[in-house]
């Protein structure tokens, strides 16, 4: 059976006919559940967090996420597949259409984890004559990067087609600044085996599986001062927040030079 990357391209391939049967494929929806809840298990967050859904498609996995008390940001490069997740209302998050290899487009520090189930495989394509896989691959990891919070952990279930490929998305990863390693689930059997790429962004937690770099004690206290100076302040908190709603469609006052000051005490 064919790979469906080698098919056609993602936005391609997952067009709304492909899109309707994927969402409504019992046996699809039980796999990415339990691959979810695999991922969820392996990120290991520190109670409710703030966590982007990577080719999160129909939202299978954004829901199941936000099941668990977590707020999601799904991004997708299928229109058809982000129209389906809009009609499901077990989906309360935002949603982004946009291209990965293009690179994750958020601020710096933003997410507390990532996960995501079943995409970046489609990285190593070269569907167009201007997609360089190594190039897509590292714009993917160096922005995505920025875009965690130090410390913050990515668990991506994927599919590599050989050995090579899987060596070229961890050594990528590393080169982005990643920490981390592979863990592969029912290594012994063809039909079972998956493969997680576990990855942390900086910070002190430790990674506790045997194919993953641990840091020294000097770049742990590095990332520890560099993490203090990174906190939000309360006009960049409240700019956030405001920039939140104006994606949701809600009315918000504009921005002022009073924007995030206390307000004086009263008489």
């Amino acid at each position: 059976m064919s790979r469906p990357e080698h098919i056609a391209p993602p936005e391609i391939f997952y067009n709304d006919v492909e899109a309707r049967k994927y969402s409504k494929n019992t046996r699809i929806q039980s796999i990415q559940a339990e691959m979810t809840e695999r991922a969820l298990e392996l990120l290991d967050p520190e109670g409710p967090s703030f966590i982007l859904d990577i080719g999160c498609g129909s939202g299978i996995s954004t829901a199941i996420a936000e099941s668990f008390g977590h707020t999601l940001v799904g991004m997708d490069i299928s229109p058809s597949m982000l129209s389906v997740a809009l009609e499901n209302d077990e989906v309360e998050g935002d949603l982004l259409l946009g291209d990965i290899g293009a690179g994750v487009p958020f601020r710096a520090g933003t997410f507390d984890g990532v996960i995501s189930i079943s995409a970046i495989q489609w990285l190593l394509n070269a569907d167009k004559t201007c997609n360089v896989p190594q190039r897509r691959l590292t714009r993917f990891f160096e922005t995505l990067y920025s875009s965690m919070k130090r410390g913050a952990r990515a668990v991506m279930q994927y599919y590599p087609e050989s050995d090579t490929a899987q060596r070229m998305i961890l050594e990528t990863a590393k080169k982005s600044g990643f920490s981390g390693g592979t863990v592969i689930d029912n290594p012994d059997s063809k039909r079972q085996k998956k493969y997680y790429l576990v990855l942390q962004a900086g910070g002190i937690r430790t990674l506790d599986t045997s194919e993953m770099s641990v840091e020294d004690d000097n770049n742990k206290n590095h990332r520890l001062k560099k993490r203090k100076k990174q906190d939000m302040s309360v006009k960049d908190y409240i700019s956030h927040k405001k920039e939140l709603n104006r994606r949701r469609g809600h009315s918000v006052p504009r921005d002022s030079k009073y924007t995030g000051r206390r307000r004086k005490t009263a008489f």
